[in-house]
C-alpha cells in the first residue's frame, strides 16, 4: 500500500511563496492520479490542483490559477505544489491524495489515498 507524506508547509507573509512536496513510498506511484486539497478551519476540504499519471494533464481550482503550479516526478515518487503570490485566504492544511482509478476528479471521495497534511499559514 502506498503511503504519502507531505512536507514544506509553514508560515509566510502575503505575497510570498512555498513549495509543498508529497513523497510516496510502498507502491507504484505512477499508477496514481494525484491531487492537492486543502481544508481551512470550519470549512470543507476543497480541491486545489491535480495531475495525471504521466503529468500530461493538469487542472486547477479557479482561485489558484496563475499562482500555483502542480508537478510530479515519477522517478522520485514525488508530487509538488509550488505556491506563489500567497494570500491570507490560502491558509489551510494542505493534503496530497492519490486516485488509483486515474480519473480526473475534484471530489475528495474519488481519492482513496491521503497524506497526513501540512499546515500553510499566510499572514496578511
Amino acid at each position: 500500500q502506498v503511503q504519502l507524506v507531505e512536507s514544506g508547509g509553514g508560515l509566510v507573509q502575503a505575497g510570498g511563496s512555498l513549495r509543498l512536496s508529497c513523497a510516496a513510498s510502498g507502491g507504484t506511484f505512477s499508477r496514481y492520479f494525484m491531487g492537492w486539497f486543502r481544508q481551512a478551519p470550519g470549512k470543507e476540504r476543497e480541491f486545489v490542483a491535480a495531475v495525471s499519471r504521466r503529468g500530461s494533464y493538469i487542472s486547477y481550482e479557479d482561485s489558484v490559477k496563475g499562482r500555483f503550479t502542480i508537478s510530479r516526478d515519477n522517478a522520485k515518487n514525488t508530487v509538488f505544489l509550488q505556491m506563489n503570490s500567497l494570500k491570507a485566504e490560502d491558509t489551510a492544511v494542505y493534503y496530497c491524495a492519490g486516485n488509483s482509478a486515474g480519473v480526473d476528479s475534484r471530489s475528495p471521495r474519488m481519492y482513496g489515498l491521503w497524506g497526513q497534511g501540512t499546515q500553510v499559514t499566510v499572514s496578511s
